[in-house]
């Protein structure tokens, strides 16, 4: 019993605590009306739903110096160069990004793409277009976090973005790290609720190693080295 328990300890994924309220009420909904089929079933449904829906998974990040890895489960959507929106106070200058979008089935927590200190973070209100739209960046709602890191093959400190973006249905956004905090490679720090997408705006020079159309793991998906730029 104790090899099958680990079994399913290992296949199950646990649930970010953000999910215990959204799970516990349709399920206490279900257990009360357990004699009335019509309320139990969708209650049940609803219940096993939003498990699902708040799972979180282990993920184990690669032993890769200079990685940056992507900050969640999800398509990669946007691959360019762009101004990083200015909350960030990366500058006005185009940076590499990379956009990953989450759909209401993706893993909705959200990992560090790099290890290092933050040194900002700053809630941005707006509105809730889709989020796969290039605009949303910039007009929707969202928590811009900004690391600041070092090379893998050096030790000068480099800044990192990373902008959680809310979607049509997400209206809320946690971002559990604050200025001065640690954070470590593939670290989970937030989630978005429910479908969202996530930028990272990496080092001028940085040549991503992801394309348009991909399907990232969040923490595992290696979206850039910053041992390895190229001057612009």
């Amino acid at each position: 019993m104790a090899h099958v328990a680990e079994l399913i300890r290992h296949t199950v994924p646990t649930m970010h605590p953000a999910g215990i309220p959204f799970v516990a009420g349709p399920a206490a909904v279900a257990v009360l009306a357990r004699r009335h089929r019509w309320i139990r079933t969708p209650a049940t449904a609803l219940a096993l739903a939003s498990a699902t829906f708040f799972r979180h998974p282990t993920r184990v990040p690669p032993v890769v110096a200079g990685a940056v890895v992507a900050p969640a489960d999800g398509e990669i959507t946007i691959v360019d160069e762009t101004v990083p929106p200015v909350d960030l106070g990366l500058g006005d200058q185009p940076l590499p990004r990379v956009s990953t979008f989450l759909s209401v089935f993706d893993v909705h927590v959200q990992r560090a793409p790099v290890a290092g200190e933050v040194v900002s973070v700053v809630h941005t209100p707006g509105q809730f277009l889709s989020a796969d739209l290039p605009a949303a960046s910039i007009d929707n709602e969202r928590v811009s976090m900004r690391i600041r890191t070092s090379t893998g093959s050096g030790d000068a400190a480099i800044d990192v973005g990373v902008v959680q973006i809310a979607g049509l249905i997400a209206r809320r956004i946690v971002c559990e790290r604050a200025v001065g905090d640690r954070v470590e490679l593939g670290e989970t720090y937030g989630l978005i609720r429910f479908g969202s997408r996530v930028d990272v705006y990496l080092p001028a020079g940085t040549v991503p190693t992801v394309l348009v159309g991909q399907r990232a793991v969040g923490a595992e998906t290696v979206l850039a080295t910053l041992d390895a730029p190229v001057s612009t």
